[in-house]
């Protein structure tokens, strides 16, 4: 067996993040090869993701990434087992590293596409596998979605504070002028944040899933079932107008301004910006 000197055990630990112990032993392993033991630390943590594929990833951090035209960003969240490590700078990293990935990755095509991106000559799937090796936790990409404008319009993403949730959403404008402007910018914020705090089912009511709508009518009809028949329906039809209200991002009343709903909010804005504006599509993730 070679001799491992304690300059080529920090130099591993340096490049792989590993344990001064772990690096020793894949050294030894690898009988001083610094390629071959970086393969063994790779494979000790898809050992450890695999030994823990049934353990749950509830904890973790919400990221997001803009291209630099602003025409294209992304929303993912990576998940790990707790709170301790989602706090870590390594998983910070990481998950700074797969925003990149699901920016640059085939839109909406699974998590399996974002684990082959390569990012600086390296698949995300290697960076995954180090820091699982680092942390012994399991530790995975959950939600994600990749938005690119087709026409006029911008895309914005707020992340809270906690960076436990987030969202992301699509703005249509009448000309790249009109989403050029502060005021639109300023709103795009304003929604994505919204949408952050109020977490609603869709865009609109058709965006409802049709047995979400029908579990509804039928919750409002048992609890009016003993009032008289002729005014039931007009009961049940006021319960679900003020449940569409409550869920439906288009007619929720803002959060920064209850006096307006979301859609006054964006319509008011593309008039101030010269022109005319429109929620096209969004999504919230959430970890925790």
């Amino acid at each position: 067996m070679a001799e491992i000197s304690a300059s080529t055990v920090m130099k591993l630990r340096k490049i792989s993040g590993q344990g001064m112990m772990d690096c020793k032993k894949a050294l030894q392993e690898a009988d001083g090869d610094m390629d071959k033991a970086m393969e063994i630390l790779r494979k000790k943590g898809l050992a450890t993701l695999s030994k823990r594929s049934d353990r749950q990833t509830s904890e973790g951090i919400v990221v997001s990434k803009l291209s630099e035209d602003g025409r294209v960003a992304s929303l993912s969240t990576l998940c790990c087992e707790t709170d301790f490590v989602a706090n870590s700078e390594d998983f910070t990293s990481t998950a700074e590293t797969l925003a990149h990935s699901a920016l640059t990755c085939v839109e909406n095509d699974g998590p399996e596409n974002i684990l082959k991106t390569t990012i600086d000559g390296k698949k995300f799937e290697d960076y995954l596998t180090e820091i699982v090796s680092k942390t012994g936790e399991k530790i995975q990409v959950g939600n994600y979605a990749k938005y690119r404008l087709d026409g006029p319009g911008l895309i914005s993403t707020y992340i809270h504070f906690n960076k436990k949730v987030g969202a992301m959403v699509q703005i249509a404008t009448s000309d790249e002028t009109v989403a050029a402007t502060e005021q639109m910018k300023q709103m795009a914020a304003d929604v994505a944040m919204h949408i952050t705090a109020t977490n609603p089912l869709a865009l609109d009511k058709e965006g409802i899933d049709p047995e979400t709508i029908e579990r509804e009518k039928a919750i409002y009809v048992e609890q009016v079932k003993n009032k008289p028949a002729n005014i039931i329906d007009k009961i049940v039809e006021g319960k679900m107008k003020k449940f569409y209200a409550e869920n439906c991002l288009l007619d929720q009343q803002f959060v920064k301004d209850d006096s307006k709903t979301v859609s006054e909010l964006v319509s008011q804005a593309g008039k101030q910006a010269g022109g005319e504006a429109k929620i096209i599509r969004f999504v919230r993730f959430g970890v925790g």
